[in-house]
């Protein structure tokens, strides 16, 4: 599966749970428990990547940048690449906007989760696809 986590990306996953930064810890206080209507994961992992916060079903990802991101551009356009071919939307934030404003943020999250999004292709089962075709 492509979105199958990587066992490095796990082990960091639990360890970065462990050591969420405050702001991470302030958005998580609002986003955890389904209070937006939907499940959030915290570190969740994707193949080698770690998403601060993922929102599998819709498919959302946010993203806390501290000041360490305006030194590291190219990694995160790949991460969000990678993110966005397996049909993720990827909201960023800085890292302060959980203590600036959290409420904004969590209106430009809902306002994600409550916008139409485009189905994702799929292809068709290979044994439906020739019992349609009358083979």
């Amino acid at each position: 599966m492509q979105n199958q986590a990587t066992p490095g990306a796990r082990a960091n996953a639990r360890t970065l749970r462990r050591a969420m930064t405050d702001g991470e810890r302030r958005l998580w206080s609002r986003l955890r428990g389904e209070q937006l209507g939907v499940k959030f994961r915290r570190q969740h992992p994707l193949g080698g990547y770690i998403a601060d916060f993922a929102c599998l079903a819709p498919m959302l990802i946010v993203e806390l940048d501290g000041s360490q991101h305006a030194d590291q551009l190219a990694y995160d356009a790949r991460r969000n690449e990678f993110f966005e071919a397996r049909g993720f939307a990827v909201l960023r934030f800085a890292a302060d906007a959980p203590f600036t404003n959290l409420d904004g943020v969590l209106h430009v999250i809902l306002a994600q989760l409550q916008a139409p999004r485009a189905p994702t292709p799929t292809l068709p089962q290979r044994g439906r696809e020739l019992k349609t075709q009358g083979v």
